[in-house]
């Protein structure tokens, strides 16, 4: 094609646009994936742990102490699991937009070579039609 698209440098910054937020989502996913991954092994060990059958005062408060504060952690991974949803949310929503804005960008560029394309079809047919024109000139004289 002898025309250049003339967004070219748009279309890189968008696809740029795109590939970070593409990774920044799946960042984010991993992020996810890890948070709920601790919540639910911290919530495998509290299910597992059980009050000992021993009367011992300081083994029963040490099990209470240690189920409370497993309690407490899968409480706070709960609310991490939850914050990482949100942030993989956020970054869907962004790089849903990027990729809006590349592919309406990489419209215009489809056009425009179809456009460059039709030209180039519609020139060369004129030449095509020129010389065919002067070879039936010079055959009639």
């Amino acid at each position: 094609m002898t025309r250049s698209f003339p967004l070219a440098g748009l279309l890189r910054v968008r696809a740029l646009a795109e590939e970070r937020a593409a990774a920044e989502l799946a960042a984010a996913r991993r992020a996810e994936r890890a948070a709920a991954e601790r919540a639910r092994e911290t919530r495998e060990r509290l299910s597992g742990s059980t009050l000992p059958d021993v009367a011992d005062g300081l083994a029963f408060r040490a099990s209470v102490a240690s189920r409370a504060s497993l309690v407490a952690l899968l409480e706070e991974q709960g609310e991490q699991v939850v914050a990482a949803q949100t942030h993989s949310e956020e970054r869907t929503d962004v790089w849903v937009a990027a990729r809006r804005d590349a592919r309406a960008v990489e419209r215009l560029e489809e056009r425009h070579d179809a456009t460059v394309r039709a030209e180039e079809l519609h020139a060369e047919q004129v030449v095509l039609d020129e010389v065919a024109g002067r070879r039936v000139a010079r055959e009639d004289a």
